[in-house]
Formats: C-alpha cells, sequence, structure tokens
C-alpha cells in the first residue's frame, strides 16, 4: 500500500492507495503545533479505521505547501514505518513541462493537481483546485503547464468580510437557496456564493478565449464540488485527483528507489 499525505494550508489530506485505486482517504486539520509522535499516533488511528496495519505501507510520498508541518510528518514516518518519503518537489520527475516565469514558484498541490488530471482526462485541461486560495492551471496537449492563476478562496472572502467590517458575522460558506436574500446571514451567504460563482465562470470562459480552442475542465478540493454542480462549465469533478498525481509521480521515480527499511518492532 502506498501512503499519499497532502499536506495543506488549512487541511491535510491522507490518502490509502491500492494500485492507481484511493482505498481510503481523510482529512485533518493542519496543525503547526504537532509533533511527529502526534502525527505518528493520528496515522495509527486513521489506519485502524481503514483496515491496515504499519507493515502494510511499502512506501510513501508527501505533497507539502507548510515546510514546518512537512518535516514532522517526514519525520514520522522515519520514525514509525521506516520510511524516508518521497517528496514532491525539484528534482522529482513528474512527465510535465513547466512552462512558467518560475517554476519553483508552482505549489507541491497544484503541480499533483495537474500530473493527475493530464494521466486521466488528458490535455488540454484547465485544473481548478478549490482551496484556501483557489488555483485555476492551464496544460496543453503535450503536458505543459502554461499557465497558473490564483484568487482568494470563498471562505477567505466571507472571513475578509467579518474580519474588517464590524456588524457583519461569520458565516457558513453553503449553496444558497435564493438569490432573494432578507437577512444579513442570507445577503452574505448568496453575495459571496454568486459573486465567486460568477467570477469562476468568467476566468473559464477568459481563458477560452484567449486560448481559442476547447480543453477539459477539472474541479477538486474543498467547494468543488458543490460549484460544480451549478455550472455546466465545470466537466468533471475529482476529489481524488491529488492523489491519482501523487501516484503516478510515485511510479515515475520508484525505479532504483531503495524499499522501506525493516519496521521497528
Amino acid at each position: 500500500m502506498l501512503l499519499a499525505i497532502d499536506i495543506g494550508n488549512t487541511n491535510i489530506e491522507v490518502g490509502f492507495m491500492e494500485g492507481d485505486q484511493v482505498a481510503a482517504s481523510y482529512r485533518l486539520t493542519t496543525r503547526i503545533d504537532h509533533t511527529a509522535d502526534e502525527f505518528g499516533l493520528l496515522l495509527g488511528q486513521l489506519m485502524a479505521l481503514a483496515g491496515y496495519k504499519t507493515a502494510d505501507v511499502q512506501d510513501a510520498i508527501i505533497s507539502s505547501v507548510a515546510p514546518a508541518v512537512m518535516h514532522a510528518v517526514r519525520s514520522c514516518l522515519i520514525r514509525f514505518f521506516s520510511i524516508d518519503p518521497m517528496v514532491v518537489g525539484p528534482g522529482v520527475k513528474t512527465g510535465m513541462n513547466i512552462r512558467l516565469d518560475d517554476p519553483r514558484s508552482l505549489g507541491a498541490d497544484c503541480l499533483a493537481d495537474c500530473v493527475g488530471a493530464f494521466n486521466r482526462y488528458g490535455g488540454p485541461v484547465l485544473v481548478i483546485d478549490f482551496g484556501t486560495a483557489t488555483t485555476f492551471n492551464y496544460v496543453d496537449d503535450k503536458g505543459a503547464i502554461r499557465s497558473g492563476l490564483i484568487v482568494p478562496g470563498i471562505r477567505s472572502g466571507a472571513q475578509a468580510l467579518a474580519g474588517q467590517t464590524a456588524q457583519l458575522p461569520q458565516v457558513e460558506i453553503t449553496r444558497p437557496q435564493t438569490i432573494m436574500a432578507t437577512g444579513t446571514r442570507t445577503a452574505m451567504q448568496a453575495g459571496l456564493y454568486y459573486n465567486f460563482l460568477g467570477g469562476l465562470e468568467r476566468i473559464i470562459r477568459q481563458y477560452r478565449s484567449e486560448i481559442g480552442r476547447d480543453f477539459h475542465v477539472v474541479a477538486t478540493g474543498g467547494m468543488g464540488r458543490t460549484f460544480s454542480q451549478d455550472t455546466d462549465l465545470i466537466e468533471v469533478y475529482d476529489p481524488e485527483l491529488i492523489f491519482a498525481g501523487m501516484y503516478r509521480i510515485h511510479q515515475l521515480n520508484a525505479d532504483g528507489r531503495p524499499h522501506a527499511a525493516p519496521k521497528r518492532h
């Protein structure tokens, strides 16, 4: 079994992979103060829920945009699983050509998303990840990442409204039943939702206008499921996209990689 861990700024996604299939996946809140021992305890509990034992883990791969947390998770895997995980980043083969001004600026999560989307759906493809920030990455038909766009996530917009306006509360982000809001909370929810939906559709149309050809549109992460149900411009919602990308990256780099050391008892 391959253990795939994506460490984001707000959430950690853990996937247990049997071949290219995700047997089970879980989401944790990112905590920068967790120690390697605490992560070991959490992973052990998740493995038990999924019906696995430590000895079932043959290798591990990490994608991370939070270096401090990645250090603790990596230490956990070395200590409790006797595995030094593969880390998505410079020097790791991905099969993609990153055609950005600074290829190193592309987050490991976005890179894994692009690898997953290109290998599952082909190119050209626009990959949208609804995370803390919402990212748009365009991959052409040759597997080159040619554009990356970053916009504030809808939850960030809600926090900005509540944090910078004294009389506005924090609200749950949800699809409103109507735009005809009659109270402060429903006004914020509808306003945030439809403003974000309109911006999302405008960005997709602008890509189509400037590229001048059709392409797949694949969404993943957070609110992606909700928005994909509310617009016909998103072709597929794939919640396991990053795990598909991490599996492919692991495949490309597995040759010559040492087997996991014997487990500690």
